[in-house]
């Protein structure tokens, strides 16, 4: 039998290390002969190397997961990494090969590969009917970040982003503030907004997004511009006249 081969296609660096390295415990036989960042390396891996087997992220940036699968569709057996459960079960009750949920369990990843292990006997799923199905629930209900995972010296943390009380620009990353703590993240201040609840989190500087709800007051300088005093840290972050209109009935 030949040497298996897969492609992991996640945006968050952290995790699909993460995934790299338990499918380096659970399958060593498994080659892993591409890693890519968004959907459009995703596909420029597929066309490259032909794997077996794809490890997807249904939400990443560049062409989405959803168009990567369609992309892979009779040619690689395809698992979807998800955060969301509806997306989860659909993909699952329409006969997807598997579906991981983040956070990831090494246990349940021990059940992918084993159901991997059989399906390779067989030829690859066809999932336009699955694409088609996941795109009308992402069109009818918006999906934003739960969680995500951070660096903490050797180890990762889970920061779920009820947590975040801010997030700030630092240059081409973007650092992270939870009541107690900061982290520094690889992705950039515009790619994590994009992630996150609008309705939740607002842009109220070029370089800052503030978790509604970890405010505590809003007030005017001596200088009149707008500041804002959080709950539960002792700097105060800066509204500039761009959107101070957010505010304007609070």
């Amino acid at each position: 039998m030949s040497v298996p081969t897969a492609v992991i296609a996640e945006d968050e660096p952290l995790l699909r290390a993460e995934i790299r390295q338990i499918l380096g415990k659970l399958w060593p036989q498994l080659v892993i002969c591409a890693e890519a960042a968004d959907g459009t390396e995703a596909i420029r891996a597929l066309r490259e190397h032909s794997p077996q087997i794809l490890i997807l992220d249904i939400q990443m940036p560049g062409a989405n997961g959803l168009e990567v699968a369609r992309e892979a569709s009779g040619k690689a057996h395809v698992v979807f990494i998800t955060a969301f459960d509806q997306h989860a079960v659909a993909a699952f009750e329409q006969g997807a090969i598997d579906y991981v949920q983040k956070p990831i369990v090494a246990a349940r990843l021990e059940v992918t590969v084993r159901r991997l292990k059989e399906r390779l006997l067989g030829p690859p799923a066809n999932l336009n009917g699955i694409v088609d199905l996941l795109k009308n629930i992402a069109a009818r209900e918006p999906e934003y970040l739960k969680w995500l995972t951070v660096p903490d010296g050797e180890e990762l943390r889970l920061v779920t982003t009820g947590e975040i009380c801010y997030l700030q620009a630092d240059n081409k990353y973007t650092s992270i503030f939870t009541p107690a703590a900061e982290f520094l993240l690889t992705s950039t201040l515009k790619q994590m907004k994009e992630k996150l609840d609008p309705r939740v989190f607002w842009q109220i500087h070029r370089s800052t997004v503030v978790n509604v709800s970890a405010i505590q007051t809003i007030h005017r300088s001596f200088r009149g511009a707008l500041e804002i005093k959080l709950k539960q840290r002792a700097e105060l972050l800066p509204v500039s006249a761009t959107y101070a209109h957010l505010f304007k009935h609070m």
